[in-house]
């Protein structure tokens, strides 16, 4: 196993364990096969491990095998405040409680703010103290590290970044998301400031393996590369990457993961095999609805619809299915403070006279609408706004 280091020098393993997508028994997660999977990354030098508070079930399992096998003390162990679901700094001190006790643990290496999506939200928390908790929980040695996990654009997630002093970050990031989500732009971003980022969904929840058409299958093979391989050694490749999380629920998963750790390297990636993803990106994008490139020249908006990702999710719809580019769309436009969605469009067409590709920006805002804003989406953002869930 390789390992890079976060601000402090500690030593992170490049392979994260995510634990969100353990095995299952029925509606239970299959407690056994998720301690054999888990002890075995371990013993071969996965030293990371990523939960959350609403990952269900996922908290206790980690807490259990941990505490069966003595190992705590040999892993960073990462879970996260679901601030939605909080309203003063004593719902979050309620809730850390509630996780410690779910870990059988009395500190937590890495804390996150769970889907952290622009600036408001942060001063709101910061409004109701959390800058004052976190401050006492480090204190007390609880918490070690302190970050967010974060779903949207660059422009907000570099303002995120500025507004507080994180010692570490997760982000969704893929060679399909490299100028989506945050992007590329964001981890340098984020590595200039000299704070370590957390890859999730490197794979985007498997699509990069098992939705890919025959035509970028065959590219792959090529290469000599599993299409797992490809996605995880052109992350690895990046040095600003400290660890890449893989949600590994069989032991042929995560043998094939930890064979890829074992090798891939920063700054080992050729140039052919840079082509071989730009290839691949292609053959995948064949079917996007919009030809959006995610530059951001027609941003800011004056209505505040976030242009490029109201795209990116209705090219996602089409190129890897319909449940993932509705999700993705709900996380990004309306779980959070200050929503974002296509419907908010005034046609004034400033976007159109900045657009570098030529687009008909409020003629396919208008089809996003129609796609992606079904009535279950407008019932849930309704729903978020009205009860203040973000």
């Amino acid at each position: 196993m390789q390992y890079r280091t976060d601000r402090d020098g500690n030593r992170i393993s490049i392979l994260g364990y995510g634990c969100m997508r353990f095995s299952k028994k029925g509606s239970e997660i299959d407690l056994d096969k998720a301690e054999q999977e888990l002890m075995h990354a371990i013993r071969q030098g996965v030293n990371y491990l990523d939960t959350a508070y609403v990952y269900s079930g996922s908290e206790e399992a980690v807490g259990k095998i941990l505490a069966k096998n003595h190992c705590r003390e040999k892993i960073n162990l990462a879970t996260k405040l679901p601030h939605y679901l909080i309203r003063s700094a004593a719902g979050a001190e309620k809730k850390f409680q509630e996780e410690l006790h779910r870990l059988q643990t009395d500190y937590i290496d890495y804390y996150l703010m769970h889907m952290l999506n622009d600036v408001r939200t942060w001063e709101k928390l910061t409004d109701m103290g959390i800058r004052e908790w976190i401050a006492e929980k480090k204190a007390q040695g609880q918490i070690r590290h302190i970050g967010f996990s974060y779903h949207g654009n660059t422009g907000n997630f570099k303002a995120l970044l500025d507004a507080y002093d994180w010692d570490f970050c997760q982000i969704q990031y893929n060679y399909l998301d490299e100028h989506t989500q945050a992007g590329r732009e964001g981890l340098l971003y984020a590595a200039a400031k000299g704070i370590p980022v957390i890859i999730m969904e490197p794979l985007r929840g498997g699509r990069l393996v098992n939705n890919l058409s025959q035509e970028a299958k065959g590219l792959i093979a090529q290469s000599g590369y599993t299409p797992a391989e490809l996605a995880f050694r052109w992350l690895w490749d990046q040095p600003q990457i400290t660890c890449v999380l893989s949600g590994m629920n069989s032991l042929e998963m995560l043998e094939e993961n930890l064979r890829i750790a074992d090798t891939a390297g920063a700054g080992a990636f050729t140039p052919e095999q840079k082509e071989l993803v730009e290839q691949v990106k292609k053959e995948i994008n064949r079917n996007m609805k919009v030809g959006c490139t995610g530059c951001g020249y027609c941003m800011p908006c004056p209505n505040k619809v976030d242009i490029p990702m109201a795209f990116h999710c209705y090219n996602v719809k089409y190129t890897e299915g319909r449940k993932s580019g509705m999700w993705e769309y709900l996380q990004s436009t309306a779980m959070r403070r200050e929503t974002s969605s296509a419907s908010q469009c005034i046609r004034c067409g400033k976007c159109e006279k900045h657009c570098p590709q030529g687009i008909p920006i409020r003629e396919k805002l208008q089809e996003a609408v129609r796609e992606l804003e079904t009535p279950r989406y407008r019932l849930i953002k309704w729903a978020v706004k009205t009860f203040r869930i973000y």
